[in-house]
């Protein structure tokens, strides 16, 4: 009972913090409080305070312009490894220039053509299935990707046809006794592949080198 009354004797019996200690806790809780409301962005008179820099908002307006501002960087047009060119932009425009064997062309006119397709065996050339096209070439030039046109269209017209060969400018380098006029007829590897081709109607574009001499 003694060591109880000893322990409640000292609890009871602690002193109260002073008037200068309440003070000091005082100011301690305003100077938390004030930098409290400076942190989400306000003074202590209520009003909004700016949390950024004026060196970040200039860097934030800076990268938005960037990202915004479109590019005038214009890719020139690439030449591949079989001389055939990789298109880059509209096909059709007047303004654009592709490579062809190393050569810049761009395009002349669009006309509206029936194409058909052929294979080198018996069942599209015969008794002309030995390889070779009427201007002399293998049919394994640029890569089996040739065309067949009317006398009109010198040996060495590019012409590029919608779905065949990537669209790209492609050499007339054969003839065929069927094809007239505004008829084409491109080379499959395969019969098969050609009959899937069958017949269509498709706008024609042909092209022209532009370090040709006119004369």
């Amino acid at each position: 009972m003694k060591r109880t009354n000893a322990r409640f004797v000292r609890r009871g019996s602690a002193p109260a913090f002073s008037s200068g200690a309440m003070t000091l806790v005082a100011f301690v809780f305003a100077l938390m409080c004030t930098t409290v409301l400076l942190a989400v962005g306000l003074d202590v008179t209520g009003q909004p305070t700016p949390l950024l820099s004026t060196t970040m908002v200039n860097a934030k307006a800076t990268l938005a312009d960037a990202v915004t501002e479109p590019s005038e960087i214009n890719p020139a047009p690439l030449q591949s490894a079989e001389g055939t060119p990789d298109v880059t932009g509209d096909a059709t425009s007047p303004a654009t220039i592709l490579y062809f064997d190393g050569r810049p062309v761009r395009p002349v006119k669009t006309i509206h053509m029936k194409v058909t397709a052929y294979s080198p065996d018996a069942r599209s050339c015969a008794p002309f299935d030995d390889g070779i096209t009427a201007s002399g070439y293998s049919v394994w030039t640029n890569g089996m990707k040739l065309i067949a046109a009317d006398r009109r269209y010198k040996f060495g017209t590019l012409l590029s046809v919608p779905g065949y060969n990537g669209s790209r400018p492609t050499p007339v380098l054969d003839r065929g006794a069927a094809i007239k006029g505004n008829r084409l007829d491109v080379l499959f590897p395969t019969h098969r592949e050609a009959m899937k081709w069958g017949r269509q109607d498709l706008a024609v574009t042909i092209w022209e080198y532009v370090d040709e001499d006119p004369a």
